[in-house]
Formats: structure tokens, sequence, C-alpha cells
């Protein structure tokens, strides 16, 4: 029996190349049990024919699933379904439709869900004009040195890497590079047992939260803030005290007595973008000294200093140990990667290190090892050159396009970073105008998460030029202001 070739189609959609989908197309087929033991495939020159490729890309496809033992060749005859290929797993259907009947509104415990934590929609690569922040640009990646870094990752020669369950340890590798290179560049002096690798920033600044607080203690977070930090702090079941920032960012003198520890971001505050003077920061750390509170220094995206050099990290001016530092490669690199690290004294980082064991071992090792050599081997320098160079250009054009049509910017990074924190006017609600523009091609991001849900704050949002071209700015702008003025006054 023969499996026509009219049941395979291209998806547009499909991330990958035409090999890769093809070799999809077969392994679901057979995976579902459409395809079965012994049946025929198209020819090659049928196949190609039919999805108008080329007759190579279909070869080479079931060359592939022959050495999976997907696909068997039989002389002259052609491709079939190999007898020993993967089978479905066999269901045994339940006889009646399953009733709970635990109360899960008394089992539950504690309650994580329900948090305002910013959300993006999965298929905002379908939008004309995506201005929304944090997620990578295509164009920029550099896919070839990033996929032989993960090739020589997977050698014989890194295979305890690969292989390996770290328990607490990371790769030594990816830590002293770290710590000899990304570290110096702020100021930041660190030996490795200082340093902990995290499965991101999110993931750093869980564990700092669950470390240093309880019930007991209190903790104070800038207001606004990043979304998902107020949700962390709010699991520790700390006394929490949201404190307002203003152009330069967390003002000292509103720093109440009291406190234990303080989140603050201040080389690039989320999500207004304030920098904090340099005057301020040693002025925080005198605070710290004096009223004996841990901070916390969440510096991300210091590498998108296009415009005028960094500010020193808060941690590179501390001289008592206090501060806790947290870095990411999520912005640098890409969000999905999910590496970041934690800096701070050893009985921290000893406390953070066994933490992290009991919840997740460790990040994988081939994703450590990937990222040494890519770091390693100049790739992540270049590519971190050739995105500056690409938002400067793009902010350029977003500056003037915001000025020319006349649209409020309430923040933007004197160091360069990859948004603007805009305010409509009193009457536009940011999150009926996303609603609105959505319907025309462009996403924004509305502001109403950053703030205290309390504060009832809905006239701010984010406009990022990380993944959308120049080109396209200025449309998307023009749409922006139109429908702001369609909105009309109060």
């Amino acid at each position: 029996m023969h499996i026509a070739e009219e049941t395979f189609f291209l998806d547009p959609a499909f991330e990958g190349t035409l090999q890769q989908q093809i070799q999809r197309m077969v392994t679901e087929g057979i995976l579902s049990g459409r395809f079965r033991s012994g049946q025929k495939l198209p020819s090659s020159r049928r196949l190609a024919k039919r999805l108008g490729i080329s007759r190579i890309t279909v070869t080479l496809a079931y060359t592939e699933l022959l050495s999976g033992d997907y696909l068997t060749a039989r002389g002259r005859s052609g491709y079939y379904v190999s007898e020993t290929a993967p089978r479905p797993p066999e269901l045994t259907l339940p006889r009646a439709p399953r009733t709970d009947t635990v109360d899960w509104g008394r089992a539950i415990g504690q309650r994580y869900s329900g948090g305002q934590t910013m959300t993006k929609p999965q298929d905002w690569r379908s939008y004309q004009y995506p201005f929304i922040y944090g997620q990578t640009d295509a164009t920029l990646f550099d896919h070839q040195n990033w996929r032989q870094c993960a090739l020589q990752a997977l050698g014989q020669r890194d295979f305890e890497a690969l292989t390996t369950d770290y328990y607490e340890r990371d790769d030594q590798q990816l830590v002293e590079y770290i710590a000899r290179h990304i570290l110096p560049r702020r100021g930041i002096n660190a030996r490795p047992e200082e340093i902990l690798l995290t499965l991101g920033a999110q993931n750093a600044l869980w564990l700092t939260a669950q470390i240093l607080l309880t019930q007991r203690r209190t903790a104070a977070m800038e207001n606004p803030c990043y979304p998902g930090l107020r949700d962390i702090l709010g699991q520790t079941r700390c006394n929490l005290v949201a404190m307002d920032v203003d152009a330069n960012g967390l003002t000292p003198e509103q720093i109440p007595p009291g406190i234990d520890v303080l989140f603050t971001t201040p080389s690039h505050h989320c999500p207004t973008n304030a920098t904090m003077p340099l005057s301020r920061r040693h002025q925080l750390l005198t605070l710290a000294d004096q009223n004996d509170f841990v901070l916390v220094e969440d510096d991300y995206e210091f590498e998108m200093s296009f415009l005028r050099p960094p500010s020193p990290a808060l941690k590179s001016l501390d001289t008592g140990g206090r501060v806790v530092y947290i870095g990411s490669f999520s912005k640098s690199l890409f969000p999905g990667l999910r590496l970041g690290y934690l800096v701070g004294s050893q009985p921290f980082i000893q406390e953070a290190r066994a933490l992290r064991a009991t919840v997740l071992r460790h990040p994988p090792g081939h994703i450590q090892r990937t990222a040494a050599y890519f770091l390693s081997l100049g790739h992540y320098d270049a590519l971190v050159n050739r995105m500056g160079q690409a938002y400067k250009r793009r902010r350029a054009v977003m500056d003037t396009a915001i000025r020319e049509h006349g649209l409020s910017i309430a923040g933007q990074n004197i160091n360069g970073g990859s948004s603007f924190w805009m305010k409509t006017p009193p009457h536009v609600d940011s999150s009926n105008l996303t609603e609105r523009l959505k319907q025309k091609g462009v996403l924004i991001e509305p502001g109403g998460a950053f703030f205290q849900e309390s504060d009832g704050l809905n006239n701010f949002y984010r406009l990022a030029y990380s993944s959308i071209s120049s080109r396209k700015i200025p449309a998307g702008i023009s749409l922006i202001a139109e429908a702001i003025r369609a909105s009309g006054p109060n």
C-alpha cells in the first residue's frame, strides 16, 4: 500500500529547514499511526515535484530517516516504513469520565497564579509592527557560529560536560570566562566560588529572595518595577515596601527604616530606563552600611550601551560585600537560552548553590558549554557589537518618528538600551490602546503591570526597537499616533 504524496504539504510557519520539515511530516505520520509498517513512501522525485522543492532535499531527509530506523530502503523499489520503526503508544482509555473528588480550593496550600507577570503573544512575529521587548531579532543573531559551538559541545571531547550530573557545580569554563571577561567590564572582581549560574535573571531573583527573606523580614522595591520581581517577593510573604522612582531612578532619601533587603536596577531601571547617578549609588551604599540591609542589583542590558559607556555597577563600588549582583545573557543572546548568573559573597553563594541543587540541580551542561565556547571564541562580543550598531540606528529613527508625531516620551536610557518608556494623554487607557493597535498589526506593551495594583496607572506603555527593522518603525509610530488621536479627549 502506497502513501499518497497528497498527504504531504509544507507549513509556511515551520521554523526550520525544508529537510527538517519533511522528516517531521514522516515521523509524525508514523508516531500518530497514520503511516504503518511496510507502507511505501512517495519517490523522492514525485514528492519533490509535489512540494515544489529540490529532489536532493527529499533524498537527504529520507536518508536521515533511514539512519533513525523510521524508513527502510528496498533496492530499486523505494522507501518503506520500517518494520522496526518506533510505534505509537497504545492508549488505555478510561471507561468513564473522571471526576475529581479533591477540593483543590482547600488542598492547594499556596497559590502562585494570578500575578501580573508580563506575557507576549506567541505569534508576535506575525505582526507587521512588533514593538515588543526582549525578543530575538533573527536578522542579527549569529546562527552559524552558535550552531558550530553547539556541535563542538556535542563532541567526544566534551562528552563529560554534556552528560555528567554536576549536582551543585557549574561548567568551569563558563564560570571562569564570566569571572575574567564579563564581570571586569562592570568593574567587578569575583572569584569562581562567588559566582553561581542560574536559569536566567528570574531564577536568580527567586533564589535570592528565598534565601534573604522570610515572613518577618521587610523588602523594598522600586515602583514601577519588573512584574516578575513583585510576584517573587509576594511568594516569600515578606513585608513589602514600594518606592516611587524619579528621572534618576530610586531616591535614597525615600528608603524607609527597618528594611532588610532592597531590590534595585540602578544602571537601567525597568521599565523607565532611568540611570542612577554615581552620587546616588554611593549614597545608597552608605545607607545600606549604616542601616544594615542588603542590596540586590539587577544589572540587565548593560551591553547595549552604544551612546556612552555604562555607569559603574553598584557591585563594583561595594567594599563591604552588601551587594548581590544579578546578570543575564537573555537580552544579549536570546531569552530562550535561560542562562544568568549570581555574584555575591561566598556564604550567600553557598546557600544559593544548595537551594538551586534541591530544585533543579544545575542549568543543562550542553547549554553551559555551548555558551562558554560562544563567548570564548569572540562570537559574543561580535554579536553585541552588531546589535549595538543596529539598535543605535533604530533608536535614532524611532526618536525622530516619536517627536514628529508628537508622542510623549516618559523615559529613555541615556546610554542606549532597546526601548522607550512612553506616556499617553490622561484620557487614553494604554490597555485599550494596545488591543486597538493589534487590529492594525501593531504590538505595544501596556505599562499597568509594572505598577502596584492599587496605583491604577494605565497611561504608560513601552515601545521596544529590538525586534523591528528601521524601515518599519516610522509607519508603526504613525499608526500609534493615529490611534491616540482617534481616542479623542474626555
